[in-house]
C-alpha cells in the first residue's frame, strides 16, 4: 500500500481509529458533567426548560457514548495483533492500569448508565439525580486511568526490567501518578468541557439563528458561552504547565514543536508560522519573534534554548507534523479564547441572543473543539517519536512481526467500515442537533425491549384444552 513498510501501515491503522475514537470521549465526558448540571438546576429550580434540555442532550449523549465505547474496543486488539512485542514488553505495567478502568470506570458507567437513560419515570428524580452523578464520575475516572497508561508511556516512573525484559512495576504510586500525568489529566479533562461547549453552543446558536425567543437554545447557549468564558483561559495556562513540564521531561519534543533545530545561547525566538525543513535543518519563510520562545518556556528572554542539533538523528521525531499539529491546536485555543470575550461583550450589551455575528462565529467553532483534541493528540504522540516508551523502547521494536499486505488490508477494512458506519452515525446526531428542543422533551424510549424468538413466551393455551 502506497510502498510503505508494516511499521508505518500499523502506526497509520492506530492513528485511523485514534482519530475516529477520540472525538466520542472528548465529547461525552463533558456532555455527562453537563447532563448532570442540568438536572441539578432542575431539581433546584423546578424549571422546565432544565429538564427539556436535559432529555434533548441525553438523546445525542447515548449516541456518543455507545459510539465511543465500540471505537475504543477496536482498538485494544490492535495492542495484540500489530503491536505484540509492545504488549509483550509493557504488559505488565499498561495492562492492570487498563484493567483498572474496566473495574472502576465501566463497572460504574455500566451499573448507573440504564437507570440514567431509561430510569427517570422509574425511580424517582433523586435517585435518577445519583446515576447521572455516577456516569458523569464514571467518565472523569475513566479519562484518569487511560492517561495514567499514555502518561507512562511518555514520562516512564516506577519500573524496572526483569529478565524477560518486560517494564514490570516496582512503585505502583509512581507509575500512575508519573511525572507528565497531572498536567495531562487537567489538560484533557478542560479540553473535553471546552470541547462540549463548544458543540452546545453551536446547535444553541444554529436555533437562535431562525429563532431567538426560543427557551432551551437561550438556556444552552448561555451556559456554553459562560464555559467557554471560563475555560478558555484557565486551558492556556493548564497548556503553558503542560509545555514547561514536558521541557523538563521531554525536552526533544519541545525542539521540534517550536521548530527549534539549532541551539540557541543567547535566547530563543518564537516561531509563529514557517516551514521547517528535516533536511536543511531551519526553518524555512519563517515568521517569528526574537527570544520570545525562551521567555515563554524559561521566563528570561536571554535564556539559553537546546536545539535539535544536541540530539542524534534518529532520535528526532517528525518535526513538521510535530510543528504544524501544536500550532493547530494552539489556535484554536485563542479562537475559543476570542468566543469567549466576543460573548462576554455581547452578554454586557444584552445582545447575547440576538447577536447574528456572535452566533455564527459560534456555529463556525462548533468543531473547533474535536480539531483542537485531535491536534493535540497528534502533538503529543508524534513529539514522542521514535520510541513508543520514551526513551526506552523504539517503536520499530514494538511492533509485530507482520507483513505489509497483512496489516495493509486491515487498514483499508477499517476505512471502509469506520466511514460507512460513522458517518451514519454523525449523521444521525446531527439530525438530531437540528431539531430544537421542546416543551414536554422525552429521553430515550423507554419501551420494553422486543424479545428474541427463543425466549418468547408461546402464546397462553386455553383451559380444558389438551395437549395433541
Amino acid at each position: 500500500m502506497l510502498g510503505l513498510d508494516a511499521i508505518a501501515l500499523a502506526r497509520a491503522q492506530f492513528a485511523f481509529t485514534m482519530t475516529f475514537h477520540i472525538v466520542f470521549p472528548a465529547l461525552s465526558i463533558g456532555l455527562a458533567s453537563y447532563l448532570a448540571v442540568l438536572e441539578a438546576l432542575w431539581l433546584w429550580t423546578g424549571r422546565d426548560v432544565f429538564i427539556n434540555l436535559f432529555n434533548y442532550w441525553l438523546k445525542i449523549f447515548a449516541i456518543a457514548f455507545g459510539m465511543g465505547v465500540v471505537s475504543g474496543i477496536v482498538m485494544s486488539y490492535q495492542f495484540g495483533t500489530n503491536w505484540s512485542a509492545f504488549a509483550d514488553k509493557t504488559g505488565p505495567v499498561i495492562g492492570p492500569l487498563m484493567a483498572y478502568e474496566v473495574l472502576t470506570a465501566f463497572f460504574l458507567e455500566a451499573g448507573f448508565l440504564g437507570v440514567m437513560l431509561f430510569g427517570l419515570n422509574r425511580v424517582g428524580p433523586r435517585l435518577h439525580f445519583l446515576a447521572t452523578l455516577m456516569v458523569a464520575t464514571g467518565t472523569l475516572i475513566s479519562a484518569f486511568w487511560i492517561l495514567s497508561a499514555n502518561s507512562w508511556m511518555q514520562t516512564p516512573a516506577g519500573y524496572t526490567v526483569n529478565a524477560a525484559g518486560q517494564f514490570v512495576a516496582a512503585d505502583w504510586l509512581k507509575v500512575i501518578f508519573n511525572p507528565s500525568f497531572p498536567y495531562r489529566l487537567v489538560h484533557m479533562v478542560l479540553a473535553a468541557y471546552l470541547t462540549t461547549s463548544l458543540v452546545v453552543g453551536a446547535v444553541g446558536a444554529f436555533h437562535l439563528l431562525r429563532d431567538p425567543h426560543l427557551a432551551g437554545p437561550r438556556v444552552m447557549f448561555s451556559m456554553a458561552m459562560w464555559m467557554a468564558t471560563l475555560v478558555a483561559p484557565i486551558q492556556i495556562l493548564a497548556g503553558d504547565q503542560h509545555g514547561l513540564n514536558t521541557l523538563k521531561h521531554q525536552p526533544v519534543k519541545i525542539m521540534a514543536m517550536e521548530g527549534h533545530f539549532q541551539s540557541h545561547k543567547h535566547g530563543a525566538p518564537l516561531y509563529l508560522f514557517g516551514l521547517p525543513d528535516e533536511t536543511a535543518g531551519k526553518v524555512k519563510y519563517a515568521i517569528d519573534i526574537p527570544k520570545l520562545g525562551s521567555l515563554i518556556l524559561k521566563h528570561s528572554p536571554d535564556a539559553p534554548m537546546d536545539g535539535l542539533d544536541t540530539v542524534p538523528r534518529e532520535n528526532w521525531p517528525p518535526v513538521p507534523i510535530t510543528f504544524w499539529a501544536f500550532r493547530v491546536m494552539v489556535g484554536l485555543g485563542f479562537l475559543m479564547f476570542a468566543l469567549g470575550l466576543f460573548s462576554l461583550w455581547e452578554r454586557w450589551r444584552g445582545r447575547l441572543y440576538q447577536s447574528p455575528l456572535l452566533h455564527r462565529f459560534a456555529m463556525l467553532m462548533g468543531p473547533a473543539g474535536f480539531i483542537a483534541v485531535i491536534a493535540g493528540w497528534v502533538t503529543t504522540e508524534t513529539g514522542r517519536q521514535p520510541f513508543t516508551v520514551y526513551g526506552l523502547l523504539r517503536t520499530t521494536d514494538s511492533a509485530s512481526p507482520l507483513a505489509a499486505p497483512a496489516v495493509g488490508s486491515s487498514l483499508l477494512a477499517f476505512v471502509i467500515v469506520y466511514f460507512a458506519v460513522y458517518a451514519a452515525g454523525i449523521a444521525y446526531l446531527l439530525r438530531l442537533m437540528a431539531q430544537p428542543p421542546h416543551p414536554g422533551e422525552q429521553g430515550p424510549s423507554s419501551e420494553s425491549p422486543v424479545r428474541t424468538a427463543g425466549i418468547t413466551p408461546a402464546p397462553g393455551v386455553p383451559k380444558g384444552a389438551g395437549a395433541t
